[in-house]
């Protein structure tokens, strides 16, 4: 086992944060898509809105303890890897659902993700599958730990070694559908750090899978993102991100990207989308670190947002942090927004037309 000082100097070295011990996953499913669950406990204490402010939960139930199945899948890729996801179905009926594709930061990996993430617990509560599939390990043959993805200038191995992480995910999607009733205008990415920046690039090149994509902590990788269809997006972003700065430039770590500034992924879908060129600014009255800035007339009834949370850095807000070294690497999770209960919020009310 590495030494922590060890594990830190490669921490820094990309975007994101180390995982720890996964959920534990039953073997089988069935191919069927859930139905809704029952109401359950809260798990988490998700802030809730006021009436005065942003409603940024709108239309969501909150985590609940998670019911249902996970089973680990894989697939052989084109360029000869063999690639993992877990997968969780809510317990529930036989109805048509949404999938979600979860991506980890760099160094992260899907069983840390569906953790620190919490969605299990909202697609318990809100009836829908989440995927949560492995970056690129460290060995050639894509193995072990420190996964990345290619999300085109970051990060790591997976950029490196010019992975087509775009083709693992349509791989992903592709062999979710085979299995399970999932509605194909509501398949859904999000990610945090390098996970968002991949996420970000399925939004430039995969508009024909992925209806809308929702990021924490990230930032436009490609220098060309011109999808042909339509993508909603959802930016969460904090003004006190050292990792990957809100300005944009080069991050606390020692990746050796130079990253674009936050908001350049926002307005570059919002152009795309035939979006009005300026967004409206709304700052929330209730939690005065949050402000809102919203695209409107936007082709197909997609939407464009960017969420600044003053002072919020790195982590996943909201939610525990992955482990203790995770983090005094990248700070204590801002408490005031759970991601992924605005990211979900977002998603789900913006399926394709």
């Amino acid at each position: 086992m590495r030494s922590v000082i060890g594990a830190v100097v490669v921490t820094a070295l990309l975007v994101a944060c180390s995982s720890t011990a996964a959920p534990s996953a039953s073997s089988s499913t069935p191919p069927v898509g859930p139905s809704p669950a029952g109401s359950e406990s809260a798990t988490s204490a998700s802030p809730e809105p006021s009436d005065a402010g942003l409603d940024l939960y709108a239309g969501t139930e909150p985590a609940v303890a998670p019911k249902g199945t996970v089973t680990t899948r894989t697939i052989r890729t084109a360029d000869g890897r063999t690639r993992s996801y877990r997968l969780f179905v809510p317990a529930g009926g036989r109805g048509v659902a949404p999938l979600l594709v979860a991506l980890h930061g760099g160094l992260g990996s899907g069983a840390q993700f569906e953790q620190n993430s919490g969605f299990d617990g909202l697609a318990t509560s809100n009836a829908f599958l989440v995927a949560y599939p492995d970056g690129v390990g460290r060995l050639a043959d894509g193995s072990g730990g420190a996964r990345t993805w290619n999300g085109g200038d970051c990060c790591g191995p997976a950029v490196s070694r010019h992975v087509d992480d775009v083709a693992f995910l349509r791989a992903l999607v592709k062999d979710v559908t085979s299995a399970y009733a999932v509605d194909p205008n509501r398949i859904y990415a999000a990610g945090h750090s390098n996970g968002g920046i991949m996420a970000l690039r399925l939004a430039c090149e995969a508009s024909d899978v992925f209806a809308a994509v929702g990021v924490q902590s990230s930032a436009l990788g490609v220098a060309t993102c011109a999808p042909p269809n339509p993508v909603s997006l959802l930016q969460i972003h904090g003004t006190a991100d050292t990792n990957v700065p809100l300005a944009g430039g080069r991050g606390s770590g020692l990746a050796g990207v130079d990253f674009r500034p936050a908001q350049q992924a926002a307005t570059t879908l919002a152009a795309a989308d035939g979006c009005g060129a300026d967004p409206t600014t709304t700052d929330d009255s209730v939690n005065p670190d949050l402000q809102l800035a919203t695209w409107s007339g936007c082709a197909a009834s997609t939407a464009v947002e960017f969420l600044t949370v003053v002072g919020a850095n790195h982590a996943w807000m909201g939610h525990p942090p992955s482990s203790a070294l995770a983090e005094r690497v990248v700070g204590t999770p801002y408490p005031g927004l759970d991601s992924s209960r605005a990211i979900w919020s977002f998603l789900a009310t913006h399926p394709r037309v």
